[in-house]
């Protein structure tokens, strides 16, 4: 379990075939803290550290092809900045919210606004996941704890304060046409999932007039 708030921004250094997976190896100073089998979340996606070179301040990750398949991770190349934290301990304050490190699925950035005290970011996801999402609700975007600004049908839209945008990757990654990791509201889908009966992503105008009915 995580909280979306980034510790730190580390930097893949090497990127190993395995078969369908990849070894991914990260350079980040947090690396001499960690040791095998603890949790890391790499960009909101959840992994497990199976190498630590203390001296080289590196770790690695093996990424398996499912989460290839539903995170960015395919497309990383060795330089990318990558937002890091370690998993929450019992004890500590909450200070995003609860984020479990399975990305559901990606997103889009589709444009950048620049304002007076922050950037406006606007993210296109795929619609059958709109009933996950709320105006002013929680989203890890890239596992950044963030509010939902602005809420279309196809798109959110999320402000980021000069803070988040100097301690994490969005600086550096989240250009117009960059691809990031969502992983949505871990109450929104259980709530969302208490409404159906197929377990299925449900239609949120379906949900809006069942309720209704009800």
């Amino acid at each position: 379990m995580f909280t979306g708030i980034i510790e730190e921004i580390g930097t893949v250094t090497r990127i190993t075939d395995l078969g369908g997976g990849k070894r991914l190896t990260i350079e980040a100073a947090m690396a001499p803290k960690l040791r095998v089998d603890q949790s890391v979340s790499i960009n909101g996606a959840c992994q497990t550290v199976v190498d630590v070179d203390a001296e080289a301040s590196t770790f690695a990750v093996d990424s398996i092809e499912e989460t290839l398949r539903k995170t960015t991770f395919g497309g990383l190349e060795a330089g990318t900045p990558v937002n890091l934290e370690r998993a929450l301990q019992a004890g500590d304050r909450l200070d995003g919210h609860f984020v479990q490190g399975h990305v559901d699925a990606t997103g889009t950035v589709t444009a950048v606004e620049q304002e007076e005290t922050d950037w406006l970011y606007t993210i296109r996801f795929d619609p059958a996941y709109a009933s996950y999402l709320i105006p002013v609700g929680s989203i890890a975007i890239d596992g950044i704890s963030l509010t939902v600004a602005r809420l279309g049908d196809e798109t959110l839209t999320v402000a980021i304060i000069p803070h988040t945008y100097r301690e994490t990757n969005v600086a550096a990654a989240w250009t117009e046409g960059a691809a990031v990791n969502l992983e949505f509201d871990l109450i929104g889908k259980y709530v969302a999932r208490s409404l159906t009966a197929t377990g299925e992503t449900p239609d949120p105008d379906a949900l809006a007039k069942a309720w209704l009915a009800d």
